[in-house]
């Protein structure tokens, strides 16, 4: 059996008693959601100050699948993993702890600490010096040392059970979904939009998607993936929808119409007009970018200002003072980096001389030649999808690049991945010729390679590669499979 105590993240235990009821009784229901999938028996318990979960399974396979889903849940900050035991004497806490935690204690100094609750006729002092005492005579090489110790045995007891803890974990904390209003993430797919996704799914707001399509085919497919992923993991307890908008028809009236050094403050605007408008569409409150100050030109604060004075829907922009390195380090935490270093970086290559200090009056002015018909055509067309059949949907559309585990002896494998990792671990195969080309030369250096030779794009998890060879099928290469060795 297993059993976990999920801890309340401090900011729900601080508010009222109606808000923190509200609260507790969502994430509990998620809990349930999620572990439901992993044990259908699984019980759930909201006991006010902290929420138990147990299971009657015991196989090593489901206490994985338990303890993964539960880090991914918003509103978790902490649970620990327990054994249960009756207790009617200090002796039998003492006992259950010898067997359960004196194996991590050995040639170790410790110390026991320890939490109770309810009427007994001794103190958690009382119990942490007849735990401690007993351990400390009993377990070869340890020793009591109060101050830093190497391990600490932790025992909490409530009423006449005493709950030893044999693991503790750590979530994503955050609030649980839903406490807070939707909102419409505008996802590209790269570091910074996936980022800001998920840390509105953290703070409990329903997180829906909405794309502008600037790349064609292969882009759609790999924002799907990513969109897909972020769903999947940190908000599956709730249903939510994709958004695309075909985007390339107000992009060509920009570099139609736009003064160059303007156009991306005018596209950001236009996306903005675009997702204000969606988002009153569906009822939901407020637009999240991905933006962090002065990360890019259209990023400075005079430009900001400017764009956020195109809508009065509130955007919300939880990165905005986050270092770049930050926003990488939150995506391989998440595990969207791999995805983010395939997505092209459409937005960027609008304007050759982009303004960083646009005014208003300019940017107005170059607005009164573009066609806003188009716009509204656009908005009219997007689709809207239940982020839940984009799985099948993208598995299908991912068929287009072949894998294959075995190489034809004419083939030659390309090693996608980034320089540093090349360096790290070489792919070498015998008798097969590998060509080291970074996916970020990708798309200028394959129409160089001999024409009449099979490429197996490489990189260390295969997302890549697949991305990477569905856009150069979109660009008419079709002699590119993925090379996913078993």
């Amino acid at each position: 059996m297993f059993k976990f105590i999920v801890k309340l993240h401090p900011e729900i235990a601080i508010k009222s008693k109606s808000v923190r009821k509200r609260f507790t009784k969502l994430l509990e229901k998620n809990i349930e959601i999620l572990l439901s999938r992993v044990d259908e028996q699984i019980k759930v318990k909201n006991n006010w100050d902290n929420i138990t979960v147990t299971s009657a399974k015991s196989d090593q396979s489901t206490r994985d699948a338990l303890i993964d889903n539960l880090k991914r849940v918003p509103g978790i900050v902490q649970f620990i993993e327990v054994q249960e035991t009756h207790f009617e004497s200090l002796d039998d806490i003492y006992q259950r702890t010898l067997a359960l935690a004196g194996h991590t204690i050995e040639n170790k100094t410790f110390c026991v600490r320890v939490k109770r609750r309810g009427n007994h006729d001794f103190t958690s002092s009382d119990v942490e010096r007849y735990v401690g005492g007993g351990l400390n005579q009993n377990v070869s090489g340890a020793s009591v040392k109060l101050s830093k110790p190497e391990v600490t045995v932790k025992i909490e007891i409530k009423d006449d059970l005493a709950y030893i803890v044999t693991h503790t974990h750590y979530g994503i904390g955050g609030f649980p979904l839903p406490t807070q209003e939707d909102v419409l993430s505008l996802i590209s797919g790269g570091f910074d939009s996936g980022v800001a996704t998920y840390q509105m799914i953290r703070k409990g707001a329903r997180t829906h998607f909405l794309f502008f399509n600037l790349g064609g085919a292969a882009h759609e497919i790999g924002v799907k993936q990513v969109s897909h992923y972020l769903w999947k993991q940190y908000s599956s307890t709730h249903k939510v929808k994709f958004i695309t908008v075909d985007f390339e028809p107000v992009v060509a009236e920009i570099l139609e119409n736009i003064e160059n050094g303007q156009m991306g403050v005018v596209l950001k605007r236009m996306m903005m007009r675009a997702g204000s408008q969606i988002a009153e569409r569906f009822n939901i409150p407020a637009l999240v970018t991905g933006e962090s100050i002065g990360q890019v030109s259209s990023q400075t604060l005079a430009n900001l200002n400017v764009i956020d004075r195109v809508t009065e829907t509130l955007i919300v922009r939880p990165l905005i003072q986050h270092d770049k390195a930050d926003i990488i380090k939150i995506a391989r935490e998440i595990g969207t980096i791999e995805m983010a270093e395939a997505m092209p970086e459409y937005c960027g290559v609008i304007s050759k001389k982009p303004t960083v200090k646009a005014k208003l009056e300019t940017i107005l002015a170059e607005e009164q030649k573009f066609d806003f018909d188009v716009l509204d055509t656009v908005v009219a067309n997007a689709t809207v999808k239940d982020i839940r059949d984009i799985e099948a949907e993208a598995k299908e559309e991912v068929k287009e690049a072949e894998t294959a585990s075995e190489l034809p002896a004419n083939g030659v494998v390309l090693d996608i991945r980034s320089p540093d990792e090349e360096d790290a671990n070489p792919l070498e195969i015998d008798g097969v010729e590998v060509v080291h080309l970074p996916f970020f030369r990708l798309a200028t250096k394959f129409a160089d390679l001999p024409q009449d030779k099979e490429y197996y794009l490489y990189c260390a998890k295969g997302v890549m590669s697949q991305l990477q060879a569905l856009i150069l099928h979109e660009n008419g290469f079709k002699n590119v499979k993925v090379y996913k060795p078993e």
